[in-house]
């Protein structure tokens, strides 16, 4: 999903129209096929982070009595700052960021800088922090508004909009210096070297006695990869003079190689997913103005926020249709999963509530709605390819515990889910566990002789946790019934509910409600 060049483009037309056809409950969020790169490395510790990184055990690193000799300017621009309050001590922070070419005739490239802010366990959406013209060699700096842990996405771009690199990085526990070393031929070699560390007096040099991150990122038409070493390219044309020389294995930051939201180990990481706001897959100046960086440019992130407030939308969001009418007993429900993006309609405007569910579609809408760690290793679906609209939904879901198999190595995309069927993947998926007499629970439900003794528990559990939910009759599961899309929408809703992420809805079909 980029905008490189027109063949791009098109694709990206007619993955569009292949979605809207399907009509999910979420933003389609499209799956690349793997690019073949190991990713063994192995971990040491970084004292003045309290993180973990990656090295090769057989590298001998630098002495950390080393200093990196760069060159920082000290700024003041359009957007002042000041710059001085940013230190170590405090959890407010800023990077200084340079782009380099030692090899190659490129004098000017387009920097596209973002931010996922960390929050709690999770990170919000991406929010565009704007685009930014640099010459080579040129730095910038940019403060205010971020803490720790957020993480910066710079995408790169020719003269002529054409994609040409990807970076990623993590703000630091004071000043972050940030170096992206681009390649001889970026239009064709896509490769993007990130060289940064803590840079507490902002004089260009990374601190003594704390880590140098160095690693490298490699973009093509299905992604972008964190690579694990240099070993596969020619690495001396990223080797900036003042800079460290280039290790043989990577070193990352400990969130982007452990945990959910790791990268390193990923086959792919998209750079233009679907759930983006449209400003971040626009061409560069279509939308907003590029910027010219000057030898004195300094820019306050708190107010590039505020100046991008509307474009950071991400589409005005549609939580009325016209055939769900204003006393429909599931409006509340599919409005309010509407307004987090966690469904949507079709583009005439309706819902479509009584249509059926399918095995991905509900994937997409679960991967959409939950934030949970993964609990098993990541399987091939003999029947989900890596093309499939929902491969990267159904690769989550199924690590995190909610959708199985369905018989040996076939996931069946296309087959429709039962009540029973979406009302197991959530007892399973967030692991909730009946309290009580099972039979006692379920004597709630007129028609509990009817479920299996294997989902029995499951079904209490769900119960208990005021997550089921009936219509017409509340007293009736009907759990082998085909579930419609506003039933799974108010079974969605009272799952968020029960963790807490969402409030109560009052309705008379959700079971122990009344």
């Amino acid at each position: 999903m980029k905008y490189i060049n027109q063949s791009n483009f098109a694709n990206l037309s007619k993955f569009v129209l292949a979605a809207t056809s399907v009509a999910i409950f979420s933003p389609i969020a499209s799956a690349y096929g793997a690019l073949g790169f190991s990713t063994t490395v192995t971990q040491i510790a970084d004292n003045s982070t309290g993180q973990q990184i990656l090295a090769d055990k057989k590298v001998e690193l630098r002495s950390r009595t080393t200093t990196i000799r760069r060159q920082i300017i000290t700024t003041k621009s359009r957007t002042q700052v000041n710059t001085s309050s940013i230190s170590g001590k405090g959890k407010k922070t800023g990077f200084s960021l340079a782009i380099w070419q030692p090899s190659g005739n490129f004098s000017e490239v387009i920097a596209r800088i973002s931010v996922k802010s960390k929050d709690g366990n999770s990170y919000l959406k991406e929010r565009f922090l704007g685009d930014y013209k640099y010459k080579i060699k040129q730095k910038a700096k940019f403060a205010k508004g971020l803490k720790v842990s957020d993480r910066i996405v710079v995408r790169l771009y020719d003269l002529q909009n054409r994609f040409i690199g990807y970076s990623e990085f993590e703000c630091l526990s004071a000043n972050t210096t940030v170096n992206l070393i681009l390649s001889a031929k970026p239009r064709e070699y896509q490769v993007v070297r990130i060289v940064y560390g803590i840079d507490t007096d902002q004089d260009g040099t990374i601190d003594t006695n704390t880590t140098t991150y160095d690693y490298f990122t490699q973009a093509s038409d299905q992604g972008v990869i964190f690579l694990s070493s240099s070993q596969t390219f020619q690495g001396s044309q990223f080797q900036v003079e003042g800079l460290s020389t280039i290790a043989a294995t990577s070193v990352y930051p400990l969130s982007f190689t452990e945990g959910e939201y790791a990268l390193v180990r990923q086959s792919f990481v998209s750079a233009f997913s679907s759930d983006l706001a449209k400003v971040l897959q626009a061409t560069p100046g279509s939308l907003v103005q590029v910027i010219e960086v000057s030898d004195n440019s300094s820019y306050d992130i708190s107010q590039m926020l505020m100046n991008y407030r509307q474009v950071n939308m991400f589409r005005i969001l549609q939580v009325g249709f016209s055939d769900v009418s204003p006393d429909y007993w599931a409006k509340d429900f599919i409005a309010k999963l509407a307004a987090m993006e966690i469904l949507e309609g079709f583009p005439d405007g309706t819902f479509h509530p009584d249509a059926p569910v399918t095995r991905a579609q509900f994937a997409v809408m679960v991967q959409k709605a939950f934030a949970k760690g993964k609990i098993r290793q990541a399987v091939t679906f003999k029947d989900v390819s890596t093309q499939n609209w929902a491969y990267n939904a159904i690769s989550e879901v199924y690590q995190m515990g909610f959708l199985n198999a369905v018989t040996g190595k076939d996931f069946n995309p296309s087959q429709r889910l039962s009540r029973l069927d979406v009302l197991v993947a959530l007892a399973q998926g967030l692991n909730y566990q009946s309290g009580g007499s099972t039979d006692t629970i379920l004597s709630v439900y007129s028609d509990a002789n009817s479920i299996r003794r294997e989902h029995r528990s499951l079904i209490a559990a769900l119960t208990q946790h005021a997550i089921v939910v009936n219509y017409p009759n509340v007293k009736l599961l009907n759990a082998e019934r085909i579930a419609t899309r506003s039933e799974v929408s108010a079974l969605l809703y009272q799952a968020l509910s029960s963790t807490g992420k969402v409030a109560n809805i009052s309705s008379q079909y959700v079971v122990g409600q009344q």
